[in-house]
């Protein structure tokens, strides 16, 4: 049974960790807000900067140099904004996780000691009923543990994919040629 102490102190760790949560949440706000900021003030400095250039062309073909020269470092651009967008979010989803996993392990924890204060009161002849439930504990470890192992797997797979992506997406723009003009 759980005692007034043993639930304060509960309580104690649960509004720590909201607060930790809640703290590292903003930092990743904040630093989503200035891959924002620092992403529009580029952007306004390149739209003067093409606009300038735009009045000063003179044929079709200056246009159209004019234009595909745009096209790599737009996705360049576009590219190192996803990949910083993702570092954001991954950061903080492995915050999460680890705040996760902490709390499960201790939640766990102080499972097993109940269970093992439990023990010590059961009367004779339960030995077979707590085995189980001991036994069901330490399943449902091992299938947690499982599971986490199983999600940190697929997030790794799921940026490789997402790096691999990014960089044909670069390398694609690169071999784009500026076309031609008619002979």
């Amino acid at each position: 049974m759980l005692t007034v102490e043993q639930i304060l102190a509960a309580q104690k760790a649960q509004v720590a960790t909201l607060f930790d949560l809640s703290g590292k949440a903003l930092a990743s706000v904040e630093k989503l807000n200035e891959l924002n900021l620092q992403a529009a003030k580029a952007s306004l400095a390149e739209s003067a900067s093409h606009a300038q250039a735009m009045m000063s062309v003179k044929d079709v073909q200056e246009l159209m140099t004019l234009q595909s020269s745009l096209l790599q470092p737009m996705a360049e651009k576009a590219a190192s904004y996803s990949r910083h967008l993702y570092d954001i979010a991954s950061g903080m989803g492995a915050e999460i996780s680890k705040l996760a996993e902490g709390q499960a392990a201790d939640v766990q924890k102080q499972f097993v000691a109940a269970v093992d204060s439990a023990v010590k009161s059961a009367p004779q002849g339960s030995e077979s009923a707590v085995a189980a439930v001991k036994n069901a504990v330490s399943t449902a470890a091992a299938a947690m543990e499982s599971v986490q192992k199983a999600v940190k797997q697929a997030t790794e797979l799921a940026e490789a994919n997402f790096n691999a992506v990014a960089s044909t997406a670069v390398n694609a723009s690169k071999t784009a040629k500026a076309p031609k003009a008619a002979a």
